[in-house]
């Protein structure tokens, strides 16, 4: 079996879950920069073991940073199952 890099690469393939289809779940009620921080925190921490070690975790906590500073500029944020904008 052959590594398909573009549409199925092994490091965004973890058992029965591909990761693009856990951040489409985790972002569906999320909309611009944070469905954004959300879709990239899930990426990279998915990914770490099998590409780029703490690399990676140093870009999920860099995202991690940017939705926490955003959640906290929102204007009424609090942790509820709201939609965020």
């Amino acid at each position: 079996m052959t590594n398909d890099n573009v549409n199925q690469p092994k490091h965004y393939t973890q058992g029965k879950v591909e990761c693009i289809d856990a951040i489409e779940s985790a972002t569906c009620r999320l909309v611009g920069i944070m469905a954004v921080c959300v879709g990239n925190i899930i990426k990279y921490v998915w990914r770490f073991a099998l590409k780029n070690g703490i690399e990676d975790l140093d870009k999920a906590d860099y995202y991690l940073q940017k939705l926490r500073k955003k959640a906290r500029e929102q204007d009424g944020y609090k942790s509820t199952n709201r939609s965020i904008t």
